[in-house]
């Protein structure tokens, strides 16, 4: 989920672990994480102490309880080292494992009166318990609403009225040199209050997510996950979300989901129970000086196209490898991040115009957008099975399936594990592909939910998968 350079990483931060803590390691996105002696907090001149005391109330510290194993953590910290040298040719036998209980934190705030609150994916995802702790000390049990990985983004819901919502301002506004404060736990310490300006927005780390991110030099730490970020109006203006690092500790670099797109998924998962986001199929990249001269263009601007997925709403409109756009819906395109931005903020079944460039020549083309691939939680497939496999699917995008046909199979991916689960005790992984279960031919997850309902209720069956690209058959023991 996670790109780094050899100098560089972006990442979440995020829960605390008392785990990880009594082992001597401190967890942050299965990295170590040490902070540099020499970050230093940019100091805002911005007198935010009477804005503090009036938005605290809304801010809750997250409380997460989920079930892990010690040698898996151990194994998997192991295995991240070793491949630095090895690459994926490693191969760690599997070892029994004793679960333990990891305590996590992370930071939420109120939206509703009602009780609604907004976190990040990643501070609650596999949570066993989820609870919130207000300023007043009170605990309140919180249910999982819905959680979004791709704009990590969650909603949170705890029973009761006359919560001190927070208002919530318009991130489109927001301009950048502008003081902005935030409010979380990091490393546990609660509602501590780091201020600073905004340094950038619409900040893109490519397709990883969904969202233009608000970058900030705000100091943040893990524990502020999920926390908001407020203007000088005390409007909360961006959900806290990761930070960029070469040592695992805030180095001056934060970034915030924007307030306008988190509140969009809130009103999709609570609407709807999920996000239905916009799909075009294409794999834009950057022009740089060198390829605008090749292009002929007067600068470095636009977004080259340098694939276009089979049997996609792009490829329907005319778009071809090679294209350069220029403008989509008579908005400038300067990065290809401002073409996905644009994307990600659309819904399936609107209307776009692109002007491009092609071969020398200026054209138009325009189109309609489909429904983008989403997850499916295979749980809510097996419910009517007595066999729990204990993992996480969903269908192939058109160009995935496009180079699954080359070799005649088609087949749905594996997007999590659950540790303790079947699925993972009998050898399946994420990333996995699977083509056939139980000699059944598996195209799309309702196929994978017709043949688990066929299984025996004890005994061995078949799964074919690709991994890596490689054809294999895993002995599925069930019990």
């Amino acid at each position: 989920m996670h790109r780094y350079s050899t100098t560089h990483k972006v990442q979440h931060w995020l829960r605390g672990s008392a785990l990880a803590v009594a082992m001597g390691i401190t967890l942050t996105a299965g990295l170590n994480m040490a902070i540099a002696p020499s970050a230093q907090a940019a100091v805002s001149t911005a007198d935010f102490s009477g804005l503090v005391q009036q938005v605290t109330p809304g801010v809750a510290r997250v409380n997460v309880t989920k079930t892990v194993s010690e040698a898996e953590l151990a194994k998997a910290q192991t295995a991240d080292l070793l491949r630095q040298f090895f690459g994926d040719r490693l191969r760690i036998p599997e070892q029994a494992a004793t679960p333990a209980i990891e305590h996590a934190y992370g930071t939420a705030f109120f939206i509703t009166p009602s009780g609604y609150m907004l976190t990040n994916h990643h501070v609650v995802e596999d949570a066993d318990k989820i609870t919130v702790t207000l300023n007043d000390r009170t605990e309140l049990d919180v249910t999982l609403v819905g959680s979004d990985e791709r704009s990590d983004v969650a909603v949170l819901k705890v029973i009761g009225s006359k919560f001190p919502a927070l208002p919530i301002g318009d991130s489109n506004v927001l301009k950048v040199g502008e003081p902005v404060l935030a409010i979380g736990s990091p490393f546990g310490f609660d509602y501590s209050a780091s201020a600073g300006i905004v340094s950038a927005k619409s900040r893109s780390f490519s397709r990883e997510t969904s969202v233009p991110f608000i970058q900030t030099d705000v100091a943040l730490n893990p524990g502020n996950s999920g926390g908001p970020l407020f203007n000088q109006r005390g409007e909360v203006i961006g959900i806290n979300s990761r930070i960029f690092s070469g040592t695992g500790g805030y180095m001056g670099l934060s970034f915030s989901i924007p307030i306008d797109a988190a509140m969009d998924i809130y009103e999709q998962i609570k609407t709807n129970g999920e996000v239905k986001r916009a799909y075009l199929g294409i794999y834009p990249q950057d022009i740089d000086r060198n390829l605008a001269e090749v292009y002929k263009l007067s600068r470095p601007q636009g977004a080259l196209l340098t694939r276009v997925a089979a049997d996609s709403p792009a490829q329907k409109a005319g778009l071809k490898s090679g294209d350069i756009i220029l403008q989509y819906n008579d908005s400038q395109i300067m990065r290809a991040s401002d073409l996905l931005n644009f994307i990600n903020r659309a819904r399936p079944g609107d209307d776009f115009r692109a002007q491009l460039q092609r071969d020398g020549k200026q054209m138009i083309v325009t189109g309609k957008l489909g429904n983008s691939p989403s997850d499916v939680q295979a749980k809510g497939l097996e419910q009517d099975s007595d066999v729990s496999l204990g993992l996480r699917l969903r269908n192939l995008t058109p160009d995935e399936q496009a180079e699954l046909a080359t070799d005649g199979k088609t087949g749905i991916l594996v997007t999590a594990i659950e540790p303790t689960g079947l699925a993972a005790r009998s050898g399946l992984m994420a990333g996995d592909v699977i083509t056939n279960l139980h000699q059944k031919p598996i195209a799309k997850v309702t196929d994978f939910s017709s043949a688990i309902s066929s299984l025996p209720k004890k005994g061995v069956v078949t799964i074919e998968v690709l991994r890596q690209g490689i054809p294999a058959i895993i002995g599925l023991r069930i019990e």
